[in-house]
């Protein structure tokens, strides 16, 4: 009979199923904080498409001069999705909400950028509202999704005093 050979090969496998089953637990074994940390993320790049470099704004806010005591609306890149209601300025910050009109769903992410100008229809600067839901907490409402999102904006320090006109646009604008 050959035994010896059959044996072998129980062997060899039996030896091999045990390294197998040794390295599968030790590269299975869940990484701590800190090495976790450590691991390389995935990269992705969109050929042609530059990373962003700065704070989202409204070009329109460069060509717009608001007569003072004036709120005006800064075209931007949503204009199609929300209605802007109850704009007013007090000289010390732009009030207003923003209606979603595009769809019935739960806001994500909500920027409103209000431009602040003197007496002679300058921008002095500019100044921002964000809204960010934290989805960790679920929906917060049960029933149908906010639609309208109220923001104040003050005018920053070094205007204050000088700021007599505002305009207010949208940036970013994300719902589900």
């Amino acid at each position: 009979m050959k035994i010896r050979p059959l044996l072998a090969l129980v062997a060899v496998a039996a030896v091999a199923f045990a390294v197998a089953a040794g390295l599968t637990r030790v590269l299975a074994q869940p990484a701590s904080a800190d090495q976790a940390a450590a691991l390389p993320a995935a990269r992705t790049s969109f050929t042609g498409l530059a990373p962003a470099t700065a704070e989202p704004t409204l070009p329109s806010l460069h060509g717009l001069h608001p007569a003072p005591g004036t709120v005006a609306q800064a075209t931007g890149p949503f204009d199609d999705r929300f209605s802007l209601r109850g704009l007013a300025f007090d000289g010390a910050r732009v009030r207003g909400s923003a209606t979603i009109t595009s769809d019935v769903s739960d806001l994500l992410e909500f920027q409103a950028v209000a431009g602040f100008y003197d007496r002679k229809g300058r921008l002095l600067g500019t100044a921002q509202y964000v809204h960010h839901a934290d989805e960790s907490l679920g929906h917060e409402n049960a029933g149908p999704p906010v639609e309208t999102q109220r923001f104040a904006i003050a005018v920053p320090k070094q205007w204050r005093g000088v700021a007599v006109s505002a305009a207010v646009g949208v940036p970013v604008l994300v719902n589900e």
